[in-house]
């Protein structure tokens, strides 16, 4: 009786485990994914920029010293570079802001002006006035300072934040704080409190945990992402997603996704994608295996490397080259 009795608690047990398993595949599998497919959506970073190598660099790095041979005349972090984005294709553009001395917010990527400018020294100690005065594209050079295609092309073309969102009131912006101060939270929420509840639905914030930490309490509204912010919806999520419970630090936020990571998160990309945008967030898909953030689709042969039917976003810093290789006849609402 008790070697019955054990045989039978095997077969409950391997019954039951079973069952758990066929849960977990049938709950995470794209073969069981439900509701229309959908389009992916394109994110340009930087607008239309200048690209070049990313091997070998580091924050100190001057980018605009090592560019490909240009094929067209736009540069990062411009109004022109971003209307040329939303021209091509692009569904959001990403851009990067310093505040100023005089407590404006410059639309600039550099910590230092010295490498893309012909000004000096750290951007944040400049007023509006004399970062406006200066020459964007005066250190581009693709041939090692042989010759410079953009000197004197991009003279007064650094624009404030505010003159971009005032040109495009109805655009979806990804803004990129580039610093680790809360007071840079502070000062965004205040000039943010004066947009328009509309706008500031098509406005994503990223950057450094204590800024963002501090702009999410100021704006709750705002949808926010910091590396905090994504480790506190990622952990529990890889720990508990196959049962497709969605945890609450997942809501109202964005994740960037390594593409080499996605595959290690339950239901990647259609479970996936679907469950956060049930939580009413954003999911973007990135070059690489993390360890560079900026990598993005940039060339035919990288769109090969998604899954089929992907449909969240997808990051590029050629999106003049990449939106004309992605279906866009199905409509996606990001």
């Amino acid at each position: 009786m008790g070697k019955r009795r054990k045989i039978g608690k095997k077969r409950l047990f391997s019954l039951l485990f079973l069952l758990l398993i066929t849960f977990i595949y049938v709950n995470n599998s794209h073969l069981f994914i439900k509701g229309e497919a959908k389009a992916p959506w394109l994110l340009a970073h930087r607008g239309l920029a200048q690209t070049y190598g990313m091997e070998g660099i580091t924050g100190e790095t001057c980018t605009a010293e090592r560019i490909y041979e240009p094929e067209h005349p736009y540069l990062e972090n411009t109004i022109p570079s971003m209307l040329a984005a939303f021209e091509a294709g692009a569904d959001v553009v990403e851009f990067d802001i310093q505040p100023t001395k005089d407590g404006k917010f410059a639309v600039f990527h550099d910590w230092t002006l010295d490498c893309r400018t012909d000004g000096k020294g750290v951007t944040r100690e400049h007023t509006w006035e004399e970062l406006k005065r200066l020459d964007v594209g005066y250190g581009y050079t693709a041939d090692q300072g042989k010759s410079y295609p953009f000197r004197g092309k991009g003279k007064g073309m650094m624009p404030s934040l505010d003159e971009v969102l005032s040109r495009f009131p109805d655009k979806d912006f990804l803004i990129h704080i580039k610093s680790n101060d809360p007071r840079e939270g502070e000062e965004l929420a205040a000039f943010l409190s004066a947009i328009p509840a509309n706008q500031i639905s098509r406005l994503t914030v990223y950057g450094g945990d204590e800024p963002i930490r501090t702009l999410q309490e100021r704006m709750p509204a705002l949808r926010v992402m910091s590396k905090a912010s994504m480790k506190s919806c990622l952990l529990p999520y890889i720990a508990v997603g196959w049962t497709g419970y969605v945890p609450s630090a997942c809501a109202h936020t964005q994740l960037h996704i390594p593409e080499k990571i996605g595959p290690w998160l339950w239901g990647w990309p259609h479970h996936f994608v679907q469950r956060m945008e049930q939580a009413d967030t954003r999911v973007i898909v990135v070059g690489g295996d993390g360890s560079d953030f900026s990598s993005g689709f940039d060339a035919p042969e990288d769109l090969d490397r998604l899954p089929a039917s992907y449909s969240g976003g997808i990051w590029t810093n050629r999106i003049d080259r990449i939106a004309p290789l992605v279906p866009r006849s199905i409509s996606h609402s990001h």
